[in-house]
């Protein structure tokens, strides 16, 4: 399907700062565009702030002062919704209220051509429901930009049940035209994006409840282990609790209390003091003055230098995932001697030896458990990173029978591999592993539910937040087996349906299939 030409007039409703942004992306895109808002002199305030915007851009250099003029041009305050009648596409970005939204909608009907194109930019109200009471609900579907719309890449594409498939189509043709990275979506609870993430929010939340790390030393592994751009306390800190509890709290409600969508109380408690985030100045951390305030922004809680002899690390079977890790350690100078045995060749996953120590990558199990489960005595376990050659810190936890020689020795290993040591109190999966996994884990849900291909659900988490893989690609290169063992453990050791792993996902690791390829 093609997309709309340059020469479609483009309607916006809404002048705030996610409707100007969306008429800024429709004009750079060279379309001209309509810009409506029912507060006086909102309109004209919109477009001013997209001449400033386009302004900057003439002082950096990214745009001609002939294009800037030129878009400023194209830009029209429509003092009424009679203005809009002859748009070919006509956007809504107004207040989060159905009976509103299908007001507007109702009224545009009866103003625009039969074949003007409607959508809505909301983020949480259904399509389906917001076509409701049209007379040709086929042609209304969501169109989902991501705020600022004129930096963020990713739009939603989302489908409500009457939404013709060419409607969705040609929508998805010009969000790429206009230079966006646009995806499909069935019109349910949180979209794509906003479902899909809400376990990094929420696994995150759990470990600060349950007295595993502090935010700072949960927000750095994440980072400079994960490779995320951000930790969920600093993102959510930058969103603004109020949005982000609000949101968990409306993806919660709209799927029943499905325990995987439940709020955390440590939110809701910022929420009830007032503390938002950067915007009230205090959230997970103290954004205030530090000379006026005494604030200060606390560090991650890594492991002081430690000196102590290594002996050689010995690899037990086939590196698998832990081959960047090995080829660290022998770069570093390490003795690595590398021990492969039958029964070790068909175990479920490597293991690493330093003299009495077991070292070995997290499956969801706590430390303690699967040292009883496998007879051993002194067990380290070590958290996922998304490049063992690149990562600068990782989270390490152990088994009762590791001593204070035992952590020293574990320390000095990884810091000898040019590693931050973050040590966790025993908890199953850690941190990155846990948070991968079920951020797969809801992905996969959401394929199986035909709200995205799996295609679509990657980049969507990759354009929209950033994230360093898709995290159904990720969880191939993890091997799904590994990732559905990972998710029995968690559930095993919570008892809560929160980890149960999602059937596509265990039938797929079943039949050795992947989400990709």
């Amino acid at each position: 399907m093609s997309a709309l030409p340059a020469t479609a007039i483009i309607g916006v409703i809404g002048a705030g700062a996610m409707g100007a942004g969306i008429a800024q992306v429709a004009v750079q895109a060279g379309h001209r565009v309509c810009l409506h808002d029912n507060r006086d002199g909102a309109a004209a305030a919109g477009i001013e702030g997209i001449r400033q915007r386009l302004e900057r851009r003439v002082a950096k250099g990214k745009l001609t002062r002939q294009d800037a003029d030129a878009m400023v041009a194209n830009l029209v305050p429509a003092e009424e919704l009679e203005g809009l009648a002859d748009c070919q596409l006509v956007i809504e970005a107004i207040v989060e209220n159905l009976e509103v939204k299908q007001e507007v909608f109702r009224r545009l009907e009866t103003l625009c051509r039969p074949d003007t194109l409607l959508a809505s930019n909301t983020s949480s109200l259904s399509i389906t429901a917001i076509a409701a009471g049209l007379e040709g609900p086929e042609r209304l579907a969501g169109l989902h930009f991501f705020n600022p719309a004129p930096v963020m890449a990713l739009v939603e594409v989302i489908s409500g049940l009457a939404t013709a498939p060419e409607v969705a189509d040609t929508l998805h043709a010009t969000a790429a035209a206009w230079g966006k990275i646009p995806v499909h979506a069935r019109s349910t609870p949180g979209f794509i994006v906003n479902r899909v993430a809400r376990p990094f929010y929420a696994e995150g939340l759990r470990l600060l409840e349950e007295g595993v790390a502090a935010p700072a030393t949960l927000d750095a592994l994440l980072r400079d282990a994960g490779g995320f751009r951000m930790g969920p306390f600093e993102l959510t800190d930058l969103i603004g609790h109020d949005v982000n509890y609000a949101v968990t709290r409306s993806v919660f409600d709209a799927y029943y209390g499905d325990r995987r969508f439940t709020p955390s109380l440590a939110q809701q408690a910022l929420v009830d003091a007032g503390r938002l985030g950067r915007k009230s100045g205090r959230g997970f951390y103290d954004y205030r003055d530090q000379a006026r305030d005494g604030a200060e922004r606390p560090t991650p809680a890594y492991a002081d230098a430690v000196a102590a002899e290594l002996p050689a690390l010995i690899v037990e079977g086939d590196p698998g995932l832990l081959a960047p890790l090995v080829a660290r350690a022998e770069r570093a100078d390490l003795e690595v001697i590398r021990q492969t045995t039958e029964l070790q060749r068909t175990a479920a996953s490597p293991r690493l030896r330093l003299g009495e120590l077991t070292l070995a990558l997290s499956d969801g199990r706590c430390a303690a458990e699967r040292a009883a489960d496998e007879g051993l005595e002194a067990l380290v376990l070590f958290d996922l990173a998304h490049d063992y050659a690149t990562a600068t810190a990782l989270a390490l936890t152990a088994s009762p029978g590791v001593d204070s020689r035992g952590r020293d020795q574990a320390t000095a290993l990884f810091q000898h591999l040019d590693l931050d040591v973050a040590w966790l109190t025993d908890t199953p999966g850690l941190v990155v592993l846990r948070s991968v996994a079920m951020l797969a884990n809801e992905a996969a849900d959401a394929v199986l539910q035909g709200v995205c291909s799996a295609a679509d659900g990657d980049l969507a988490m990759q354009a929209g937040v950033n994230y360093p893989r898709g995290p159904l690609a990720w969880a191939d290169d993890l091997g799904l087996p590994f990732v559905h063992r990972i998710l029995t453990h968690l559930q095993q050791s919570y008892g809560e349906s929160r980890y149960r792993p999602s059937f596509l996902l265990r039938r797929k690791a079943l039949a050795k299939e992947v989400f990709h390829g």
